[in-house]
């Protein structure tokens, strides 16, 4: 099992910045593929970033490419979302989750664990 809990969202400004931080427990953090995913009221779970077991790869949603920053710290086992250029449509609550499949995916389904999920909320 593996334990995730999310914190750092809140309520910003367009244009503003939020980092938000996963620090995970249980089995060991480097074995996993590490995803943030973000859920708007009335829409679909979405894929926003993934990272790479050793960081070296890092997708990411067309929609927030350029603004913002995936990454992971092993040691501390933690990932890490950095967000800027903030804007309203990025309101969401933003879940991270971990998977243990073989390849980095961005499909919800593939990842075996889920935190509880933070809320990031962008005022206009």
């Amino acid at each position: 099992q593996v334990q995730l809990v999310e914190s750092g969202g809140g309520l910003v400004q367009a244009g503003g910045s939020l980092r938000l931080s996963c620090k995970a427990s249980g089995r060991t953090f480097s074995n996993y593929h590490m995803g943030w995913f973000r859920q708007a009221p009335g829409k679909e779970r979405e894929f926003v970033a993934a990272i790479s077991r050793g960081g070296s790869n890092t997708p990411y949603a067309d929609s927030v490419k350029g603004r913002f920053a995936i990454s992971r710290d092993n040691a501390k086992n933690t990932v890490y979302l950095q967000m800027t250029s903030l804007k309203p449509e990025d309101t969401a609550v933003y879940y991270c989750a971990a998977t243990s499949r073989f390849i980095l995916t961005t499909t919800p389904k593939d990842y075996n664990y889920w935190g509880q999920g933070t809320q990031v909320t962008v005022s206009s």
